[in-house]
């Protein structure tokens, strides 16, 4: 009998899936104009995708690999030293949803990793937008 993937991440394709959405998504940070201030330069934004490649691992079903090197992911308290603004959630949303394009995820799997994003980052939003 063939096991039939549960997770999301079976479902997407596993590790190769989320390197090429997090190989897509850091480029379009670091140009964005609100989020670049945010995350580091050049190479140094690769632990800080390693980081994510591990965690988004986790929170779409795949092995715990971000609790076993970092503990409970905690994210809105660890990302609490940066301004993440309701205008910066919507550009990682943003860079987000084109990462996700670019790996050819559609339909009700995109439905729901989108669902659980979109609620991510409006949990991460830890202080208001500043005027123009």
């Amino acid at each position: 009998m063939t096991r039939v993937p549960l997770t999301i991440y079976e479902r997407i394709g596993g590790d190769e899936t989320i390197t090429r959405i997090v190989e897509s998504f850091y480029p379009r940070v670091q140009k964005d104009p609100l989020l670049a201030p945010i995350f580091p330069k050049g190479d140094a934004i690769r632990p800080v995708m390693e980081k994510q490649r591990r965690f988004l691992t986790q929170f779409f079903g795949g092995p715990p690999l971000y609790s076993q090197l970092y503990g409970h992911p905690r994210m809105r308290a660890r990302h609490l030293p940066f301004p993440i603004t309701p205008r910066r959630a919507e550009a990682w949303l943003r860079c987000m949803a084109e990462a996700l394009d670019e790996a050819g995820i559609q339909g009700q799997i995109r439905e729901e990793m989108w669902s659980r994003l979109y609620t991510t980052a409006a949990h991460m939003v830890n202080q208001p937008d500043q005027p123009s």
